[in-house]
């Protein structure tokens, strides 16, 4: 395919109510913060533009999730550049999804955070000897689990918010969480906002299937479809080889039709025939679709990069 059928989707549907509210609690707590901490999974299209302003005036960290599950050849956004929306970032780290990185993020954050701020020009935050840092990023990005991990990193303690695989865990900008003590740095998480205006609905559609956006408002089939659709036009048929298929396949029934056939992916349903009901087994599609895009996010077919 050349190109991909949205079937004039309308992403507003996308854009849960809470996420208002955080947006409008976050640009207050934004007032009060020395430095931001942004997660993003994807390098352009995983980025809120919604806080521009913000990020313009401040030091900015921006942490890149899941490296080690990226296409290597496709190079993300570099330090001192930005999306085309103009956001720069002071400074670039990557993140593996696997706990076994030479030196972790929770070990890198706090440092450069101290060395930027200590550069920085801090306004009527002067007089403070301690650093107020906001997390911010898309729905599902780790937020949560970067401040649980800088709090045992140096405090040795133990989980301080809530995490989940799901987005929208965290629904209201929280209380400052201490996360280390020399220096004194407080961090505040906030919940995972999404731009009420999506660019288009190719964005909206990378988000989600990097778990930015509950995966029942977008719909599995679709998504799995757009999923193959990217796959084959990167030329990344690693999906081939992990389902076992003959070849590539273009359109996406097939391919769900095999992975349920694979993982037993069934379900019975009831058929109400001339001489009664008969209980008969078929094919759990949806199922099939969830299967496929859960194996893209734990990197099983191969690495990706979206944008």
């Amino acid at each position: 395919r050349q190109r991909f059928d949205f079937g004039g989707r309308d992403v507003a549907s996308w854009f849960p109510r809470h996420m208002a509210k955080g947006l409008r609690q976050m640009r207050l707590a934004l007032r009060r913060a020395d430095c931001l901490v942004e997660r993003s999974h994807i390098p352009l299209s995983g980025r809120n533009p919604a806080l521009q302003e913000a990020l313009g005036i401040r030091p900015h960290v921006l942490v890149l999730n899941k490296m080690d599950l990226a296409e290597p050849r496709r190079q993300p956004v570099s330090a001192g550049a930005g999306p085309p929306w103009g956001q720069r970032c002071e400074r670039l780290l990557p993140a593996q999804a696997q706990s076994d990185s030479p030196v972790p993020v929770s070990l890198q954050v706090v440092p450069m955070v101290a060395r930027l701020v200590a550069d920085s020009p801090r306004y009527h935050r002067a007089e403070s000897s301690e650093y107020n840092i906001l997390v911010i990023g898309v729905p599902n990005v780790g937020k949560s689990s970067l401040i649980n991990s800088l709090r045992r990193q140096h405090l040795k303690k133990g989980k301080a918010t809530a995490v989940g695989g799901e987005p929208g865990i965290t629904k209201a900008v929280l209380s400052r969480i201490q996360v280390c003590e020399k220096p004194l740095m407080y961090l505040v998480d906030t919940p995972g906002v999404l731009p009420p205006k999506l660019g288009d609905v190719e964005t909206g559609m990378k988000l989600a299937l990097c778990g930015a956006i509950r995966d029942h408002l977008v719909g599995e089939d679709v998504m799995a479809d757009y999923l193959l659709y990217t796959l084959n036009k990167q030329q990344q048929f690693g999906y081939v080889q992990h389902y076992g298929l003959g070849q590539a396949c273009d359109h996406i029934e097939p391919l769900l039709k095999h992975v349920a056939l694979a993982r037993g992916r069934t379900q019975k349903v009831k058929v109400l025939t001339g001489t009664g009901n008969v209980n008969m087994t078929m094919l759990n599609y949806p199922a099939a679709a969830y299967e496929f895009l859960r194996d893209f996010r734990a990197g099983r077919l191969g690495r990706v990069t979206l944008d």
